[in-house]
């Protein structure tokens, strides 16, 4: 929470390097079948990690091949501002290859510099755009978080899966173990190109993924597996940090209580349309154990851009439209931007490490950031407070 230390010279290993020591690596390890279908891959208990006996106490780890990130305190950006790489893998429209550099290059100008990703969003698309992006950046000057719990692998019949719009040739399994954390951030380095990846996530390890049938013991494998492997790839300086990447506060709550997380990614949770339940329950735990939240899908997944979209596909709730008019109103009557409005609400909370809206192009890069620099009315807030918009213990934006 502090801000980033002077910049140093690139050091480390070259891509070049990266990558021949990642294929070795990679060679030495068991080919998953191509040939499975994708449904097979998301649905049936075969492809799901074992839940009999976790993968920590089973192989002995290998050697990694992945950069170190060193031991340096986890620092965010001043601003509390990042970008999510969901549009990067083309979620619910496809994202052009232009549109997708010249969004990153708009937010680099504009001084962003956390970005996150995972190999979920467009599987494998993001990561590999926004390595390619990277690829000249030196790495002291950036923030990149990415994600593990499920493993890719090849399957040319694969097509557009789920929100990705995108036509693809990988399918993927879930893998929460400590071996299958250590193949995904592997694979990710693969993808990225880049020489250190910051924080780890374990993702979508939470009760709303509808692939699991018992998403609980999906969990003990990750605290058996996953969150003592990324202490110790933490500890050893390979990553920074490390946390739950997760839609629900259930799983959050759970990694604090078993494991020692640097920080938390809460998406959907903490927004103006709903938030009391990150505000009382999430938030003081981080606070009395000094973990960062991320904010993801501040927007609501555009809903408060605009988008007649709730989440991630759900159905518009009644109680939420009714309530994006109320704000609306309010806005309207103060001359102030909603998304604006929106996007400031969720870094005001001292536990807020960043809050990371996604974009599609240059412009909504730049249009998000320049909403981090406008400046909101008091009235407008105590106005939200008055009319019971806001919970009355949130933290408001003082710029």
């Amino acid at each position: 929470m502090t801000e980033k230390t002077p910049l140093r010279p690139r050091s480390g290993p070259t891509r070049r390097a990266l990558l021949g020591a990642g294929a070795s690596a990679l060679a030495s390890l068991p080919l998953v079948a191509c040939n499975k279908a994708t449904a097979a891959a998301t649905a049936t208990p075969e492809a799901a990690a074992p839940t009999t006996t976790p993968a920590a106490t089973s192989a002995s780890p290998r050697p990694l091949a992945i950069g170190k990130a060193g031991k340096q305190p986890l620092a965010f950006p001043a601003r509390k501002f990042g970008v999510g790489g969901t549009q990067l893998g083309s979620v619910f429209f496809e994202t052009s290859d232009e549109q997708a550099y010249t969004m990153l290059q708009s937010a680099w100008d504009a001084g962003v510099r956390y970005f996150d990703t995972s190999p979920w969003y467009g599987l494998g698309l993001s990561e590999r755009r926004l390595g390619q992006f990277l690829d000249d950046k030196d790495p002291d000057e950036y923030l990149l978080s990415t994600k593990v719990g499920r493993v890719l692998y090849p399957d040319e019949s694969a097509g557009q899966i789920g929100i990705w719009a995108n036509k693809n040739h990988f399918g993927y399994r879930y893998d929460y173990s400590a071996e299958g954390v250590r193949r995904s951030l592997e694979d990710s380095l693969q993808r990225l190109g880049v020489p250190k990846i910051d924080i780890v996530l374990i993702h979508d390890l939470a009760p709303s993924n509808t692939d699991f049938e018992d998403w609980e013991a999906q969990l003990q494998i990750a605290i058996e597996g996953a969150m003592p492997e990324l202490s110790r790839l933490r500890d050893d300086g390979y990553i920074r940090g490390w946390g739950m990447g997760v839609n629900d506060i259930e799983p959050a709550l759970a990694a604090l209580e078993a494991a020692d997380p640097d920080v938390i990614l809460q998406a959907t949770r903490y927004s103006l349309i709903e938030h009391e339940d990150a505000l009382t329950k999430l938030f003081p735990v981080c606070r009395e154990k000094q973990v960062g939240v991320i904010v993801g899908a501040p927007l609501n997944a555009g809903f408060l851009a605009g988008a007649e979209r709730w989440h991630y596909g759900e159905a518009l709730p009644p109680e939420h439209l009714k309530k994006r008019e109320q704000l609306r109103s309010v806005a309207a009557e103060h001359g102030v931007d909603l998304r604006t409005a929106a996007l400031q609400f969720t870094t005001a909370p001292d536990v807020v490490v960043a809050t990371i809206p996604g974009a599609r192009d240059a412009e909504q890069a730049r249009a998000d950031r320049g909403s981090m620099e406008a400046r909101i009315p008091p009235a407008f807030w105590d106005q939200l407070r008055v009319e019971g918009l806001i919970h009355p213990e949130a933290a408001i934006p003082t710029l």
